[in-house]
């Protein structure tokens, strides 16, 4: 099938979504969610053919667990899809009420995007996220993933779709382009007669292509470069748990730990016990001059950082360690290095969480918690169609509100209302 044929289909299937009820919608979410369930040996094979041809192609530790799925994380997707369900739906919800003087009422009403298209790379549960998330949002999807992953998402994908024919709806609303041909992608990204947004999400290189390509809008994200200050009045045991949490839960995903600040202050009695924790869990520590002298005394194994430690997304156990003067020089190495994903201050100061929050400009900022907290389920949200950093319509993780847009309304919709407002000069 051609890529405009794709994109004609799903627009076509836009509207049909656009009518949907609540009802309809969190019963296909139901449905998903229990095909899921009885297909997950299907699903589990295919993924297995895809880690092994992964392996064999010599993709990373890192790219292998984003790539991998099991019984837990395909259960867990399958529950994300529920709680979607579950959620309130954002369409049609009206809000900035007002009443203008002669008398005419004026409101914003939540309506579908439309057509979205989102490419990614290694991890196949976001082709159900995204699928899910579209459809309570009344939008229709065409999913491109990467060759590594073609067999996982071609099964979720057909059970998605059989999914939703059994509830009566289009299985044009959740489409994919199997094709590996990176061709598609250009072709995709400029397909805007058809596609109201592409979400990339990738590394660097991908957002980057996408941005330098498109002509269709582009929300960019998922790049994370993340950070954790520990001030000079931090809790140093609790900020162990919460530094090993960011960073040891899961490596490979954008929300955890890259580099961790220290104030000088506390560098002595922190960064041995730290560096002994972290240690433990296979975290590989790449310290500045002064952070390397504390670990290295304490008989602890440490690299020392170079110039290329700082910035850098490593999806990997491996964390980069810098002492820092005060706050001031940790708002500046984030400002500096930082992508604008999550960032943290551990401190008992409430003067200077106030004034971190105040000057990080990154899409999530946390006093005394973990970076993993960027996430759509952590939030409450459900599942999340990506974490956008950029400023434009949507920032940090894109729930249903953030797939949606709005458009005005202006008129009583009553019986019997008659035409009677015009604008006078």
């Amino acid at each position: 099938m051609s890529l405009a044929l794709i994109g004609q289909r799903a627009k076509a299937a836009a509207r049909e979504l656009a009518r949907l009820s609540t009802a309809q919608k969190n019963e296909a979410l139901q449905a998903i969610a229990t095909a899921l369930r009885d297909a997950q040996s299907r699903i589990l094979a295919a993924n297995a053919a895809d880690v092994a041809a992964g392996r064999a192609a010599g993709l990373t530790d890192a790219l292998i667990d984003r790539l991998r799925l099991d019984e837990q994380r395909l259960a867990a997707i399958a529950h994300d899809v529920e709680h979607v369900a579950s959620l309130p739906d954002p369409v049609g919800g009206e809000f900035a009420h007002r009443t203008l003087p002669n008398g005419l009422q004026i409101r914003k009403r939540r309506v579908p995007l439309g057509v979205v298209g989102v490419i990614y790379e290694s991890r196949p549960n976001v082709t159900v996220d995204v699928a899910s998330l579209c459809l309570k949002a009344g939008s229709t999807v065409i999913l491109r993933g990467g060759k590594e992953t073609t067999r996982s998402n071609g099964a979720l994908v057909e059970v998605v779709q059989s999914a939703l024919a059994t509830c009566g709806i289009t299985t044009d609303a959740v489409q994919s382009i199997t094709d590996p041909d990176r061709a598609l992608v250009l072709e995709l990204l400029k397909l805007d007669r058809y596609v109201d947004m592409i979400i990339p999400r990738g590394g660097a290189g991908l957002h980057r292509f996408c941005l330098d390509n498109a002509t269709v809008p582009v929300i960019t994200g998922g790049i994370g470069v993340c950070h954790i200050f520990v001030d000079d009045t931090a809790d140093l045991a609790a900020s162990v748990d919460v530094i090993h949490n960011a960073k040891v839960q899961r490596p490979s995903v954008c929300n955890a730990l890259d580099t961790l600040l220290v104030h000088r202050t506390v560098a002595p009695a922190l960064l041995p016990n730290l560096a002994r924790d972290l240690v433990a869990a296979g975290v590989e520590l790449r310290a500045d001059e002064e952070a390397y002298r504390w670990i290295e005394q304490a008989g602890l194994p440490v690299h020392k950082a170079t110039q290329d430690d700082w910035g850098q997304e490593f999806m990997a156990l491996i964390l980069s360690v810098k002492v820092v003067d005060d706050l001031d020089q940790a708002l500046d190495h984030i400002a500096h290095y930082g992508t604008g994903h999550s960032d943290s201050i551990l401190t008992a100061t409430k003067a200077h969480a106030d004034r971190f929050v105040q000057d990080v400009d990154s899409a999530a900022v946390y006093v005394n918690a973990s970076t993993r907290f960027t996430d759509g389920a952590q939030l409450g949200l459900g599942a999340e169609v990506a974490v956008s950093t950029q400023k434009l319509h949507a920032r940090g993780p894109m729930g249903l509100e953030e797939l949606t847009t709005y458009k005005w309304i202006g008129g009583q919709l009553e019986e019997g209302e008659v035409a009677r407002y015009f604008v006078r000069d």
